[in-house]
């Protein structure tokens, strides 16, 4: 068991992860269209063996991962995280998570009866106090969150997002928000709400908005 806060390796490294994802996506799916209390209770141990695949190789207690897991129902999907890429004076907007210290663009998972760009534009109101407009799409990755999050697969969309009035504020979320040049942007990152990869495509698109939409 790893120490409290550890977070968990790259994916490269983490095929165990995948495997509990898997495992626990046949579970929740088999659970959803079956009938017979027989098939049902093979599933749920199924969704178990996932659980503790998960709490013997990261710093999530057991029975938070089945709490999770009880609580989604239904065809197994990815979540949506959106992100919003935010410029002024050729400067990119961040902010700095409550929940862990670390630095992010401005976003958050989608909500149902959600239009993506309208997701986008309500979170970057939300944490920074910026009224925006989602312009375009920046690129869409696969991507993931820390815990307890992370035990869910995840897309990221990164949009484009033009402000249009406002002011800098934090928020019950955010702690800090400021804008970075490329070679100012603070670390350590939040978890996996933004990387590197994300910014420096954030910045190409800002110098060509024609290049070509980024996706994994």
């Amino acid at each position: 068991m790893k120490n409290k806060g550890e977070q968990i390796k790259s994916r490269e490294t983490q095929r165990w992860l995948e495997w509990a994802w898997e495992i626990q996506s046949l579970s929740q799916t088999g659970i959803y269209y079956s009938s017979n209390s027989f098939e049902i209770k093979r599933l749920t141990r199924l969704r178990e063996i996932s659980a503790e695949i998960i709490n013997e190789h990261a710093s999530i207690e057991y029975d938070r991962i089945v709490e999770i897991f009880d609580n989604q129902s239904g065809y197994t999907t990815p979540r949506v995280d959106v992100r919003g890429a935010v410029f002024c004076n050729d400067k990119l907007l961040m902010v700095r998570e409550i929940i862990d210290g670390g630095w992010t663009m401005p976003g958050g998972w989608a909500d149902v009866n959600d239009y993506p760009s309208e997701a986008v534009e309500r979170e970057v109101l939300e944490e920074t106090g910026f009224l925006v407009k989602a312009r375009r799409v920046i690129g869409i990755y696969d991507a993931n969150r820390v815990e307890p999050l992370d035990l869910f697969h995840a897309y990221k969309i990164l949009f484009f997002c033009e402000i249009i009035s406002g002011e800098a504020h934090s928020s019950d979320e955010t702690s800090e928000v400021g804008f970075f040049g490329l070679d100012e942007i603070p670390r350590p990152f939040s978890g996996e709400r933004t990387k590197q990869r994300h910014v420096e495509d954030a910045f190409k698109n800002l110098k060509d908005p024609n290049i070509p939409v980024w996706f994994d």
